[in-house]
């Protein structure tokens, strides 16, 4: 096994926990930038978006961690919703995969000529969905949620049906996917690795003293995980959260939001002990 494996490859990702030794000596004298998604990253996926609850230690050890190197929080969750789940001020957060950024000094936001479209199509899927138990639609600034994980199996190909058949009526938006979610977003070339680039630039943190870190979970984290490969071997750093291995741009793993919480405490540790 490599400590840097084939993006391409479903097995060989080594975790970042077990081989945090291995994971720290390529950090070097680099300073970590951390960027994490929040659902299934940081907390366990659950039925509603709501009940994904942030562990007070969890909470606790990034605070720390944000004492010692820049953090930002990347999600697919509206900006103020995720703001309040995670509930620490001076933070940066990216609601809607990016499209809404906030932080000390900064405030960026993508696509607002295309509300109006995300208020007609939410319209369109209320009443495409209505009756179909356990969809749930989920309106965002920036990004439409149809969340599946309580549709019963039967149904759930009809409710994917059906929102491709509203995104055919607005080619200004695009679908998008991930663990029993589908997601109308508008349709330019931005995403949480275009995010997570762009703040590289704004923040200073794009020279070589820095190494970025993203730590995510799904399908979307790919965009981020395959930014960072991009920027060339040993230039950032995608540690997918996943349990069991599937393919991923990731170079690292961990297994869950057990051990993604343990990995960062492991790190905010290593850091303050310089």
């Amino acid at each position: 096994m490599t400590d840097q494996p084939s993006p391409a490859s479903t097995e060989g990702k080594p975790s970042a926990l077990v081989r945090f030794d291995a994971f720290a000596a390529m950090l070097g004298d680099r300073r970590p930038a951390v960027f994490l998604d929040y659902d299934g990253t940081l907390t366990p996926i659950v039925e509603r978006p709501d009940l994904a609850i942030l562990d007070d230690s969890v909470r606790a050890v990034i605070r720390r961690l944000a004492g010692l190197c820049p953090v930002a929080v990347v999600s697919g969750r509206d900006l103020d919703d995720v703001a309040r789940h995670v509930g620490i001020d001076d933070l940066i957060y990216a609601g809607s995969h990016g499209f809404d950024i906030r932080g000390p000094d900064l405030r960026t936001q993508i696509g607002e000529e295309y509300l109006g479209d995300l208020d007609e199509a939410e319209a369109a899927l209320l009443g495409r969905l209505h009756g179909v138990e356990g969809a749930l639609v989920e309106r965002k600034r920036f990004a439409i949620a149809i969340h599946t994980r309580r549709v019963a199996r039967d149904r759930k190909a009809s409710v994917g049906d059906a929102v491709q058949g509203v995104a055919a009526a607005f080619p200004k938006l695009r679908v998008t996917g991930g663990k029993e979610i589908h997601e109308l977003r508008p349709n330019v070339p931005w995403d949480k690795g275009k995010a997570v680039l762009s703040l590289l630039d704004t923040l200073g943190l794009a020279g070589p003293e820095t190494l970025p870190l993203y730590l995510g979970d799904d399908e979307t984290d790919e965009d981020a995980f395959r930014a960072l490969a991009a920027r060339g071997e040993g230039q950032g750093v995608g540690i997918r959260v996943m349990d069991p291995p599937a393919p991923s741009a990731a170079a690292w793993s961990l297994k869950d939001p057990a051990e993604a919480g343990a990995f960062l405490d492991r790190l905010a540790v290593w850091l303050a002990e310089g």
